[in-house]
């Protein structure tokens, strides 16, 4: 299995990026810099500014700082946290005496200053009992002890206010900041700094206050000369942190979020998303990783770009590229040439290109594997790779072919499919359905295959708490669900706007967990039927897995206010006719429901 973090390996073709991001660190007309290394969850982002890391840190001359203002969040605040990680590093990592022992010391103390400011009255009793500068990061009012409260007590409002008026004294602030680019440029002179390079991840995942605090203590406190900061994002999450602080102003058609990143970073490297090839490329090199020894895959990997650069456009791995390279490990390559060809143009469409998303899904196939040799039962890996799509992309597929397994496990209707024979097959809703159709012309044909043993090492994907739980939703699509989740129409309409920001099995995910909401209670909640449908709507590739689920739902649970609104979700995506077999159920479950799924459903028709 592959470890799901950032790597230098670089099986992405992150190569020119790298090199670009290093060439702006290392010109000087261009520092200090700020640089974006902007891409979607889980595209690479990490990886990308890893690599460029480790490259500028050979320079024994070049100081690499990392920081994770996300392991900060809640415990300290974000620019003073950046303050002390940079002069930590500095002073860690360098032999620091006389005058600039004394440069590094005046900085920290004006970073307590900033500290304090940033702390104000809340921590005000805290600090005063104490004593201390040093001690403030680590102080909360819950982890004083009884003595220190005791001492407090004694403590007036206005020795407080006095104690904090000569520590964080205005006019001593402002000095403080001034004075902090040419003592931080001395400091960075005396240690031997060359350059200085912060590397900045997770900012994504933070609150909207922690994104914009570290953003401004690059801009407000740290743009030293041979300073190069390096911001890893999501960039629409950075704008809307900018817009949540910075409301728009009705009639004005600037965009707040864009105006205000695009001048604080200076030079945007955007990651592309991946095409159907290069994802093809990558699920080869991740699976040759684990079959061929490290020094052969090494090798191998080496020739193998020799061969892209010659015509990188053009490029393709194929099994004669290998076999000019070594006959013995192109033979052992065959079977992964073509579970990659299998997988790369669902997997690039369906995840829009995203490669951590790829590597889950094979860290789910190693396991089934692992799970099946154990029991000694021995899966055939494109057979599993095929039926795993389902498991990502049509759900409710799976479970009704698994519904009709046979005694000897043939799936009844699917080897009629495979011949496009749809008459009076239990299949026949997914007649229509694109993805299903190129899905099941996709070799290996499954028909007449005994699905049992993959059945088995695929339960928990049959129950109801599947998706979300095996594929992590990028901070877009959990936003997007939340939103459908608040029963908010204003929010509601917000998340069917950026409905693309989800991939196809986040779209799914986001689905099936309404749905989850929609039958859990023991009434049909207005709000969430609504979600639940306009999420159903937003993208052609859902239309039938909401019919599916609709087909679960008792008539005993709808009211009459509900048959007006499935009807216009029927007539909105143009499946009336699919609606045949359900509406006839919902009517012998509730008779109450006739007279208008009659009216509701006839009127949509036409």
């Amino acid at each position: 299995m592959w470890k799901d973090s950032e790597t230098i390996d670089d099986y992405l073709d992150f190569d020119y990026l790298k090199k670009s991001l290093i060439s702006i660190v290392n010109d000087k007309n261009l520092s200090p810099s700020s640089i974006g290394v902007y891409g979607d969850w889980g595209s690479g982002k990490s990886s990308l500014m890893k690599m460029a890391q480790e490259d500028l840190g050979k320079d024994k001359d070049v100081l690499c700082i990392s920081f994770n203002g996300w392991l900060f969040e809640g415990y300290e605040d974000a620019k003073s946290a950046l303050l002390g990680t940079i002069l930590d590093s500095i002073k860690e990592n360098r032999t620091l005496k006389g005058k600039c022992l004394g440069k590094l010391k005046k900085l920290y103390d004006s970073a307590d200053k900033l500290k304090i400011a940033s702390k104000g009255i809340k921590y005000g009793i805290d600090f005063f009992a104490t004593g201390g500068l040093g001690t403030l990061a680590d102080i909360t009012i819950k982890s004083l002890t009884n003595t220190v409260l005791e001492k407090a007590k004694s403590i007036s409002d206005e020795d407080i206010k006095g104690m904090l008026s000569q520590k964080t004294d205005s006019a001593d602030l402002r000095q403080s900041i001034k004075t902090f680019h040419k003592d931080f440029a001395e400091l960075l002179n005396e240690a031997k700094v060359s350059k200085l390079v912060v590397f900045i991840d997770e900012l994504d995942r933070c609150s909207h206050d922690t994104i914009l605090n570290t953003l401004e203590a690059i801009r407000l406190f740290l743009f030293a000369p041979n300073t190069s900061f390096v911001i890893g994002a999501d960039e629409r999450h950075v704008r809307n942190a900018v817009k949540f602080k910075f409301p728009e102003i009705e009639g004005n058609q600037v965009d707040i979020g864009k105006e205000y990143l695009e001048k604080l970073i200076q030079y945007p490297i955007r990651i592309p998303q991946m095409s159907p090839r290069e994802i093809e490329y990558y699920i080869i090199c991740l699976l040759l990783q684990k079959e061929l020894a490290n020094e052969k895959f090494i090798d191998l990997l080496r020739y193998i770009k020799e061969q892209k650069e010659i015509n990188f456009i053009d490029f393709e791995l194929t099994f004669e590229t290998i076999q000019k390279f070594d006959q013995n490990i192109a033979d052992k390559c065959k079977e992964i040439l073509s579970i990659a060809k299998q997988l790369s143009s669902v997997l690039a469409n369906g995840l829009n290109g995203n490669p951590r998303h790829c590597k889950r899904f094979l860290n789910s196939l190693a396991m089934r594997e692992r799970m099946a040799d154990s029991r000694n039962v021995k899966l055939d890996r494109k057979l599993l790779a095929k039926i795993m799509l389902l498991e990502y992309f049509q759900i409710e597929l799976l479970k009704k072919i698994g519904e009709n397994l046979s005694e000897s496990g043939k799936p009844n209707g699917l080897a009629n499919a495979e011949d496009d024979n749809w008459e009076n097959n239990e299949l026949t809703i997914w007649k229509d359905d694109v993805w299903t159709q190129k899905w099941i012309k996709t070799e290996p044909k499954l028909g007449n295959t005994d699905l049992r043993p993959y059945y088995y090492f695929l339960r928990e994907s049959l129950s109801s708490q599947y998706n979300l739980n095996n594929l992590k939703l990028s901070p877009a699509a959990e936003k997007i669900l939340n939103y459908l989740l608040s029963c908010s129409d204003t929010l509601r309409g917000n998340a069917i706007e950026i409905c693309d920001q989800a991939n196809e099995s986040e779209a799914n995910t986001i689905l099936q967990k309404l749905f989850e909401a929609l039958t859990s209670a023991s009434d049909i909640k207005n709000e969430i039927l609504k979600s639940f449908l306009d999420w159903g709507a937003s993208r052609n590739s859902l239309h039938l897995k909401t019919i599916n689920y609709l087909n679960q739902i008792s008539g005993k649970k709808l009211s009459l206010g509900h048959i007006s609104w499935l009807a216009g979700f029927a007539q909105k995506i143009q499946k009336v006719s699919e609606f045949n077999n359900i509406t006839n159920k919902w009517k012998t479950e509730n008779t109450k429901l006739v007279k208008a799924i009659d009216n509701a459903f006839v009127m949509g028709d036409k």
